[in-house]
């Protein structure tokens, strides 16, 4: 599998890494979760992504694979020790707390990443958050910190030079980043990790999903009406994948599945190689003369 130098880091990442919410929220068995990242790991992924707030997620994470450590790069998030978005907690003491239950639950001594949560920009601009995570590099509980967030907090986050790495969403559905993020992550040599990076395949059955957390993307794919989505389901999957792979200062996509099979399928979509220029150009027209300004990154 095609591997990225992660910004100004020393990592060079699988270009698909693996994203532990789903394990955690759709409760997947240790058995289940062994069988995934293990025949992950096989195939070449070497990116493992999860945060404390995603259930159990870290804990199933250490369990499979924390004997195979050095084969891959481990990310996890903080401020949500209670789960996200309950009674979120920026204060150093939480954060260094939840670093050192993080690195008990994966069973490592060091975090290749630890990211700030989503927090808002008000947060960033206290600064204890970031002192947090700069104090957590300096005792060595953490490698390199990084922002998972979106819209004008990312933007700050960026601005701040004061991280290594962004998470943030890029997809078809979900393009603001490219334009207010990106170019300067670029600039500062960040690692750019794209989360939601197929928009929840929320075009998949051709109806409103059920999980409302997918369905700002089913409106927003509605209005967009790309003509690849009403083609072959892995077809036009492969093709929201490879476009988000495609975006300049993309170093790696993170998917979340609890299906075993899923990974080998997601690894094939590349096989196609790089999506072509007149599809990417295509694309992202469509989303300039489709796309409000309320059409923000999501989380």
């Amino acid at each position: 599998m095609e591997k990225r130098r992660l910004g100004k880091t020393d990592m060079d990442v699988s270009v698909l890494g693996f994203g532990g919410s789903e394990i955690g929220y759709e409760h997947a068995s240790p058995e289940i979760v062994a069988e995934l990242l293990n025949s992950a790991l096989d195939a070449g992924l070497n990116v493992i992504d999860t945060a404390e707030c995603y259930y159990n997620s870290e804990e199933l994470i250490g369990q499979a694979v924390s004997g195979r450590r050095n084969e891959f790069y481990l990310f996890t998030k903080c401020g949500h020790p209670h789960g996200f978005g309950e009674r979120a907690d920026w204060s150093k003491a939480s954060i260094l707390e939840s670093i050192q239950c993080s690195l008990r639950r994966l069973k490592t001594d060091k975090i290749d990443i630890v990211q700030l949560h989503s927090c808002s920009e008000s947060t960033l601009r206290k600064g204890e958050a970031i002192d947090a995570l700069e104090t957590a590099r300096k005792r060595g509980y953490v490698r390199y910190i990084g922002y998972s967030g979106d819209s004008q907090a990312a933007r700050f986050a960026v601005e701040s030079g004061a991280f290594d790495t962004l998470q943030t969403s890029i997809s078809i559905a979900d393009q603001e980043a490219i334009d207010l993020t990106l170019p300067l992550a670029r600039e500062k040599q960040m690692g750019v990790i794209a989360k939601r990076p197929i928009a929840n395949v929320a075009w998949k059955t051709g109806h409103r999903p059920i999980d409302s957390y997918h369905h700002e993307y089913w409106e927003r794919l509605r209005k967009l009406n790309y003509d690849f989505l009403h083609r072959d389901l892995e077809k036009s999957v492969s093709i929201a994948l490879r476009f988000t792979l495609s975006v300049p200062g993309v170093h790696t996509a993170i998917v979340g599945t609890k299906k075993p099979e899923r990974w080998n399928e997601n690894a094939k979509l590349l096989e196609a190689g790089p999506l072509e220029e007149t599809t990417f150009r295509n694309i992202r027209e469509r989303w300039e003369e489709s796309a409000p300004r309320t059409w923000i990154g999501q989380i």
